[in-house]
């Protein structure tokens, strides 16, 4: 987050960070852009936002999508969700859906805020239905349907009994059916499968109850790949930061990084033939080198898996990062013809240099992981 330290006022702290994550705005919007004219006004948008907008601060990442039109926000749990509705940066009446099975202590807060509560089992209907009746109030829930994820939810016909219990419950109120995809780029045939009982179910469930429902499946993968399953909403995440879930997508949109994480250069040495760099001595100098030390590690988010595997952009050029990477810096090659400083930025990844997919790729990981991974105490500077 960029919030202020408590105890602390502006002019105590100092006004250079060792380390940013530079979050653009105008990336995000173009984001949006791109996937609204890909969808072509045949669904909504629900702008994902968990785990703090994927590392990229939920309230200014929300407050953008709201300006940008989404009016539906998908967080992990309730305490995500309360975060996002007190927090101030969404000025409309936003819907927001929490994915994550909550605990019986955790309803009454879906009841107090105004969430839209995830129904996996009976059980927690059961004492949805208890304390809702108990409050007098009405409560908002989202039915999840496991259709092959195997993650949360019940089987369709399991769900099809919840559904049919929800409308018995007066004190319940039933605003959307969803399901998550297991391999939405995948061609298979496992996603047709998922989206037609998904598709079987909602629809006798619409048949059956007389009303309709929003329904939603398509998360970033099938909106590129699967097209028959953007139905009443899609839930992009990753493309919104500005990446694609996978390599082999049947679509590919021209999205743009979100975040570029950059770190400063600390201190330049001259090191002779065969110094050795950094814990277990895994990298040795082939001849006189510069050495210049970095301040990030992997207590801010850049992996120690990429230890002596990736390169760094300082002042435009490409080095090569040696030596195990340290909880709070690391080292690169400058070779003996650089103009490396002390001061200067260093882009680890983003829009410049590296991207967090090509780092990713480094280490048998995805882009998700890296962006969540950019530890809270790089400071997010908006662009």
């Amino acid at each position: 987050m960029d919030t202020q330290k408590p105890g602390f006022s502006a002019q105590e702290i100092p006004a250079e960070n060792m380390t940013e994550a530079l979050i653009s705005i105008e990336h995000l919007t173009r984001n949006v852009r791109l996937i609204r004219d890909r969808i072509a006004g045949k669904s909504s948008i629900m702008g994902i936002v968990k785990a703090n907008a994927y590392g990229h601060n939920v309230h200014r990442i929300a407050k953008a999508l709201e300006a940008s039109g989404i009016e539906d926000f998908g967080v992990a749990n309730i305490h995500e969700a309360i975060e996002l509705k007190v927090g101030g940066a969404l000025k409309k009446p936003a819907k927001i859906l929490a994915f994550a099975s909550p605990l019986p202590s955790h309803i009454e807060f879906f009841l107090k805020y105004g969430i839209d509560m995830t129904i996996c089992d009976m059980a927690t209907l059961q004492a949805a239905k208890e304390i809702a009746t108990k409050h007098n109030k009405t409560l908002s829930v989202q039915v999840k349907v496991d259709t092959g994820m195997g993650r949360l939810g019940m089987s369709p016909s399991k769900s099809m009994e919840i559904l049919k219990e929800i409308d018995q419950s007066p004190y319940i109120e039933l605003k959307g059916i969803y399901t998550h995809f297991a391999d939405s780029t995948s061609s298979d045939g496992f996603t047709e499968k998922q989206l037609a009982d998904f598709k079987k179910l909602t629809s006798e469930y619409e048949h059956t109850s007389g009303r309709t429902v929003c329904k939603h499946a398509a998360n970033s993968g099938a909106i590129l790949s699967q097209q028959d399953s953007w139905l009443d909403m899609v839930r992009p995440g990753i493309l919104l930061y500005g990446y694609h879930p996978a390599k082999n997508t049947r679509y590919r949109l021209d999205v743009k990084p979100v975040m570029q994480f950059e770190a400063k250069v600390i201190f330049i040495k001259t090191v002779p033939a065969g110094t050795t760099v950094s814990y277990n001595r895994t990298w040795t100098a082939p001849g006189p080198r510069d050495i210049a030390t970095i301040a990030a590690g992997y207590a801010d988010g850049y992996s120690r898996s990429l230890s002596n595997r990736a390169s760094i952009l300082i002042n435009g050029n490409a080095y090569q990062q040696v030596g195990t990477v340290t909880m709070d810096q690391i080292m690169v090659d400058l070779g003996t013809q650089h103009d490396v400083k002390k001061g200067d930025k260093a882009i680890l990844f983003g829009w410049e240099g590296a991207s967090a997919d090509d780092l990713a790729g480094i280490i048998g990981t995805i882009s998700y992981e890296m962006l969540c991974s950019v530890s809270s105490r790089v400071k997010r500077i908006f662009v």
